[in-house]
């Protein structure tokens, strides 16, 4: 018996609003183009960063396009996770993320969805893309928001060289340390250095920011993107630390880019 022809492994966006209180769900198609809603709607296999966000963003799919699969239906995976604490057995970790790829070798196509903006984009389903292309699996990239891009865009910082260099120590001092080693690094370079945080940490990384870059350096900032209460400010280290008090935090439930350029 002939094999079925494989599937194809989708990468399908999602909106930035996800996990954001108080912030009413984004129409999905002020942020999707109609082609991944349309596709999104025939899949009926994922692998997800988390099933419940995943039927979430699904049901929304369906008020706009009737999904194929009824959602009670849809055969969700989540990403496997890395052993806290230690490396793990790679074999092991190897086999899990092939396990994920079962019915594309079944002929079904398989969806690869974050819990916001592009996959595999400062995302764990990398690997996932990875072991498709080793196993000669043809990937589908899918347009859609990416909060990096946006806050780069954004900024006015330099977009021609930059760099996302993600989560910074949370060690104080280790935390000085990066930032002095990122802001030398993009005056050598003129190179835009973005960062992230989590939401409840953002004043502190703000703060850590603004208490160890230089003066004439370059701080933008990009909080709650796509929603309608985000917004971006990009000013000098010195022009910001002119905001007193409360001006210059940060809300602590709403993702923020950073980006710095010396």
């Amino acid at each position: 018996m002939t094999a079925p022809a494989k599937g194809r492994l989708y990468l399908v966006p999602n909106t930035l609003d996800f996990g954001i209180e108080g912030a009413a769900a984004t129409d999905l198609r002020e942020v999707l183009p109609q082609q991944v809603i349309d596709i999104a709607a025939r899949l009926g296999h994922w692998a997800a960063e988390n099933a419940k966000t995943t039927r979430a963003f699904l049901k929304r799919v369906d008020a706009l396009v009737p999904l194929v699969t009824p959602l009670q239906q849809q055969d969700i995976k989540e990403l496997p996770r890395a052993p806290k604490g230690r490396a793990g057995d790679a074999a092991s970790q190897n086999a899990a993320w092939q396990a994920l790829l079962t019915p594309i070798f079944d002929g079904q196509d398989l969806g690869l969805i974050s819990e916001a903006g592009l996959p595999a984009i400062a995302d764990p389903g990398a690997l996932l893309v990875a072991a498709a292309h080793a196993a000669d699996i043809e990937v589908v990239p899918l347009s859609g928001p990416s909060s990096l891009l946006m806050a780069l865009s954004a900024s006015g910082l330099n977009g021609q060289s930059f760099a996302f260099v993600g989560y910074l120590p949370v060690d104080a001092p280790a935390r000085t340390t990066r930032i002095r080693e990122l802001e030398a690094l993009s005056g050598r370079h003129q190179q835009t250095q973005l960062m992230i945080e989590t939401p409840y940490r953002n004043s502190a990384l703000l703060q850590a920011l603004l208490a160890t870059l230089k003066p004439q350096t370059r701080l933008s900032v990009s909080c709650g993107l796509s929603v309608p209460q985000g917004w971006t400010r990009s000013a000098t280290v010195a022009q910001w630390r002119k905001l007193a008090g409360d001006q210059a935090g940060l809300p602590d439930k709403v993702p923020a880019v950073f980006a710095l350029l010396a």
